[in-house]
């Protein structure tokens, strides 16, 4: 019987299409093989946004290629966004490979690979037509069973100096409202308890459609036709977050109070290169509109030093930023030229030493920030998502809190209480560290 071997690279929205990938296989007969070895066909879906997304790849790619000199009946598919990006220079780059496939033609592995196997397969490199996922397909969720991702959009129409997802991913193409409703729905029946929405920009969702679609919109919808107890919204522009959406956020606890909203910097004159479309008093003051609608909600970000242009003074803005904002999480990222990008030509490129003392200063404040911020938990009960049992020790158990997204924040270890993976529990929090908080589940 066939069988494949996957490898999801990248952002969770990569994962979506791995996880769509994975179904279509499934329901065409292939059978899932955790041993590569094992495995007939070897799949990696790539990531291809930065330089160092692409050498990860590729070293995912030659040490699987590794098992065809043994194997050489053994398939060896590579799809997603290094593909869309490289194209056909990938040919040359990595022989060992059989198909490419792009971004967009990720519902069509089924097909393809069954014409490779029967030797009909005119092009080694497809690149598909623009292409929207749709409910009907069958997704096979690689998370843990209770919480998932819910990909609203494809695609971006900003055009940030420095990123390639537009040439790679396309203009933005938003799903309709009753197709992620049905979505919801499926996901609610397999167990999933936290759902998180995604998108390259989650607050340009229905841009492209009609007036009356747009995120507080589908966000109402979600709601009404499901039970599902935690929505998290994640990567939302700063110029798009409105009052609708905030107001129907203090109005729905089910809509967790905590917002991903990258800013990448602070500094007018950076923001401006970077082509952002927003200054820096209009951060303050969308900090303060937020908190005045959500006083309890977490807010995170991303930050990028070394931007060429940035100087010291920018760097300082950062800081003065952090300190002033208390931003709850951050994520700080080094500029890195990309092949394609506007600035990759710009002047004023930041030598690697300044990157790298930048990143480090700024990381240390954030974490100073971050452990006197999470210190107003203790004492509160809160509601805890768990996650089982705890990586650092078969004794304590794993959660979330509602202010706390999977896989990028902190965590709450808990001491005491019994709980099976899931569960919304309350614990009482006990005490805060840098990034985690500690506590005891309570009847």
């Amino acid at each position: 019987m066939a069988s494949f071997h996957l490898v999801s690279l990248g952002c969770p929205k990569n994962l979506v299409d791995s996880e769509l990938m994975f179904g279509l296989l499934e329901q065409s007969g292939w059978v899932f093989e955790e041993d590569p070895e094992q495995a007939s066909m070897l799949v990696i879906n790539t990531c291809g946004f930065i330089q160092s997304a692409v050498e990860e790849a590729i070293e995912e790619i030659l040490g699987l290629a590794l098992l065809k000199q043994n194997d050489p009946d053994k398939l060896l598919v590579v799809t997603g966004c290094m593909v869309q990006r490289y194209r056909e220079e990938l040919i040359h780059e990595l022989p060992e490979v059989d198909l490419f496939i792009g971004t967009d033609g990720c519902h069509q592995i089924v097909e393809l690979v069954a014409a490779l196997m029967e030797g009909e397969l005119k092009d080694k490199v497809v690149i598909a037509e623009r292409f929207l996922m749709d409910s009907s397909m069958p997704r096979r969720i690689s998370t843990p069973f209770y919480r998932s991702w819910l990909k609203i959009t494809e695609g971006c129409n900003n055009r940030c100096s420095y990123c390639m997802i537009p040439s790679i991913r396309g203009d933005l193409r938003s799903r309709p409202i009753a197709d992620l409703v049905n979505e919801a729905a499926s996901l609610e029946q397999k167990g999933v308890r936290e759902l998180s929405l995604i998108a390259q920009d989650l607050t340009a969702y229905g841009d492209d459609l009609a007036d009356s679609i747009h995120l507080p919109a589908l966000l109402k919808s979600l709601l009404a036709e499901s039970s599902i107890p935690w929505f998290r919204l994640m990567y939302l522009y700063p110029s798009g977050i409105n009052d609708a959406l905030l107001s129907l956020m203090a109005e729905q606890p089910r809509i967790v109070p905590y917002m991903d909203i990258p800013f990448q910097h602070v500094s007018d004159k950076v923001l401006k290169r970077m082509n952002r479309h927003y200054a820096s008093d209009d951060l303050y003051q969308l900090i303060g509109r937020i908190r005045s609608f959500l006083p309890d909600v977490a807010l995170r970000s991303t930050l990028m030093v070394g931007f060429p242009g940035e100087t010291d003074d920018d760097v300082r803005q950062l800081e003065q930023f952090l300190r002033d904002a208390r931003l709850d999480h951050v994520g700080v990222f080094a500029y890195a030229n990309e092949t394609g990008c506007p600035s990759e030509n710009f002047t004023h490129q930041c030598s690697e030493d300044e990157k790298s003392d930048r990143f480090d200063f700024i990381l240390a404040v954030q974490a100073e920030v971050s452990a006197t911020n999470l210190q107003k938990y203790v004492g509160r009960v809160e509601p805890v998502l768990v996650e089982g049992v705890s990586g650092e020790s078969d004794l304590l158990l794993e959660g979330r809190t509602r202010f706390q997204a999977p896989d990028i924040d902190g965590c709450v270890y808990i001491t005491d209480g019994n709980a099976s993976p899931g569960d919304i529990v309350q614990v009482r929090i006990n005490e805060a560290q840098i990034y985690d908080l500690v506590g005891e589940i309570i009847d």
